[in-house]
């Protein structure tokens, strides 16, 4: 956790609520959550897709609840559900009602769109005696008109005040069990409106970036917003909003938090070098093998795949494991230090092997089980290969030689040919 300290700033404290077992705010792990985009109503084709959101990483699921079938879908879905589940609701109140009936875990609810004060106070009241926790999700989208026009615009200001109303109409009915949301598909627009509620309210906020379109663009522009705001310490639940498979929404997520130091890793972390002139094998193709081989098994450690053995080791020693080529072989390490040395095409094979040991046995094992041999070994095949590629690899400073002949020749014009 000493590297989480150093990249994100320490958490804003907020409230604590709980999405059945799961706890949002107060401290607790910041929690990844994705939407199905299954019709509600089809109980099991929305479930298995329920499953594979939590298996991708998944802390909570949203559904829609826009119609009765939605509704009674929801009855036989939140009792077989392997995480909370959240009711989207828009515009009918009647909708809100029913899925606190079908058992939801949690209600979302859109203050643009649901705009009576006695039918927002109604569902607060019936949320309070359940002990359901509700999400005022505020969208630039789909401001109320009277806020947009007083503001003149989706500003933080209006997205904040959105908010602030509705938790009056709570507050009306004694109900505090809120988490707030307050999105925009403008990523800078998204951090500042985030960045006044977590000044404005000490409830749990909901970080997403609406809208954000299909990968890679989307990718990019929700983790520019949710990693910033994470970084700076706010956010206590995340959801990347994407036009794609929602496996990737919850993915990401998890990833993300755990690149931060946020969330314990439990998939794999794979870094490759860029190759230079040195790289003796594939780096591309070798990294991509041992991607697909790794993620298959859920290998929950960050592994190297290094183009040379002369820089790989050390550059890549906080790796909890790395595999690096030269003179056809395969200098297998942990944690900076070579333990086996294995023929050029079993690289894949031996570091998937040696990851699965990891994982089974601990690093600690299985530094002390490494080949004596193995780093004399690979000492021998780093100067060699040092002899034969040279120091300057990538021809850089002939490079540099010729351009400085180059600009002296244009800087004195006698010098030139007659």
């Amino acid at each position: 956790m000493a590297r989480a300290a150093i990249i994100a700033a320490e958490r804003k404290p907020t409230r604590q609520i709980m999405l059945g077992g799961v706890p949002v705010g107060g401290g607790a792990p910041i929690s990844v959550q994705s939407m199905t985009t299954t019709k509600t109503a089809d109980v099991e084709g929305t479930l298995q897709q329920i499953y594979a959101l939590a298996g991708a990483g998944a802390d909570i699921v949203r559904c829609t609840c826009n119609e009765r079938e939605a509704a009674e879908g929801l009855a036989r879905i939140v009792p077989r559900a392997p995480v909370p589940i959240v009711a989207d609701i828009h515009f009918h109140v009647e909708m809100a009602l029913a899925a606190l009936e079908a058992g939801v875990q949690g209600l979302r609810l859109n203050p643009g769109n649901l705009r009576k004060p006695e039918e927002i106070r109604l569902v607060a009241r019936e949320a309070k005696d359940r002990g359901v926790p509700i999400r005022i999700g505020v969208n630039a989208g789909s401001l109320h008109p009277e806020i947009y026009k007083r503001f003149g615009g989706a500003t933080p200001e209006a997205l904040v005040e959105s908010a602030r109303l509705e938790l009056e109409y709570f507050g009306e009915v004694d109900f505090h069990d809120v988490k707030i949301s307050v999105k925009a598909s403008n990523v800078p627009l998204m951090i500042q409106a985030y960045r006044l509620c977590s000044e404005t309210f000490d409830y749990p906020l909901h970080l997403g970036v609406t809208e954000a379109g299909p990968p890679p663009s989307g990718l990019v522009k929700a983790t520019a917003g949710i990693a910033t705001l994470l970084a700076e310490g706010i956010g206590d639940t995340l959801r990347y909003s994407l036009t794609a498979d929602p496996v990737e929404e919850a993915r990401a997520g998890r990833q993300l938090l755990e690149a931060l130091g946020l969330r314990e890793r439990r998939g794999l972390d794979l870094i490759a070098c860029p190759s230079c002139g040195r790289a003796e094998i594939d780096v591309i193709g070798v990294a991509k093998a041992a991607q697909e081989a790794l993620e298959a098994r859920k290998i929950p450690l960050q592994v190297a795949v290094m183009g040379c053995v002369v820089n790989g080791p050390g550059e890549a020693r906080e790796a909890d494991l790395g595999i690096a080529a030269g003179r056809h072989k395969g200098h297998l390490f942990i944690k900076g230090k070579i333990v086996r040395v294995v023929p050029e095409d079993e690289m894949v094979d031996a570091l998937v092997a040696e990851a699965e040991r990891v994982v089974a046995e601990g690093i600690e094992a299985r530094l002390a089980a490494a080949d004596v041999a193995a780093e004399a070994e690979a000492a021998a095949d780093r100067r060699l290969l040092f002899e034969e590629k040279g120091r300057d690899a990538n021809h850089s400073e002939e490079l540099v030689r010729k351009i400085r002949a180059h600009l002296e020749l244009h800087d004195d014009p006698g010098a030139g040919p007659d």
